[in-house]
């Protein structure tokens, strides 16, 4: 089950949870700022620890794809 979408009509296309307006964004930031996942889950109840743990893989899907060029100086 895909649980990461993009909807134009959900916060103007941002990755979120499914069934949330909760984007993926504000996951890693906390997650970055030191948040437990149970921190986490305790501040969105309506989301799961596979929702968490989907954020970081959207994260890394991401990052994975991201062409590099490098500049000559």
């Amino acid at each position: 089950m895909k649980l990461i979408e993009s909807n134009p009509k959900i916060m103007f296309g941002k990755p979120v949870i499914k069934g949330t307006r909760i984007p993926v964004d504000i996951i890693l930031e906390k997650l970055a700022y030191g948040n437990s996942i149970e921190e986490i889950l305790a501040s969105y109840p309506t989301i799961t620890k596979d929702a968490i743990y989907a954020c970081l893989h959207y994260a890394s899907a991401q990052i994975r794809n991201e062409n590099i060029y490098s500049i000559a100086s």
